[in-house]
């Protein structure tokens, strides 16, 4: 006959059955989960470069007289959905771009950013 111990531990690891299985899956959920999370933090880093040099360039341009190139220039150099914004209060020129980096999929996080430039002598004239 068995020993009451040795019953006790077979019980106990019967009872165990499958406990690594769910723990491996849910390790694979963590890790996909911090993978996830760093590509899109990767990808939030890329749209906001992306969107600082678009209004930088687009800035510089408006500030030597050149819009309708600024906002194409803009365009380009901005992720896909972005959205140009340009204000000329007297010689001051400000372009803002903003964009939903990772496709829209995370709407609620948007990137922005702001560039400003002073026009250059002559181009924000009325005179002739």
């Amino acid at each position: 006959m068995r020993s009451r111990l040795a019953h006790v531990a077979t019980r106990r690891l019967r009872g165990e059955r499958g406990s690594v299985s769910v723990e491996a899956a849910f390790a694979v959920c963590a890790l996909v989960a911090v993978l996830a999370m760093a590509v899109g933090g990767i990808s939030m880093a890329a749209a906001q470069m992306r969107c600082i040099d678009a209004a930088r360039e687009a800035a510089r341009l408006v500030a030597r007289g050149e819009q309708v190139r600024a906002t194409e220039a803009a365009r380009q150099v901005a992720p896909g959905d972005a959205r140009v914004s340009v204000q000329i209060v007297g010689d001051e020129v400000t372009v803002e771009v903003s964009s939903e980096p990772v496709g829209g999929l995370l709407s609620a996080l948007t990137v922005r950013a702001e560039a400003a430039a002073i026009l250059e002598p002559g181009v924000g004239d009325d005179a002739p």
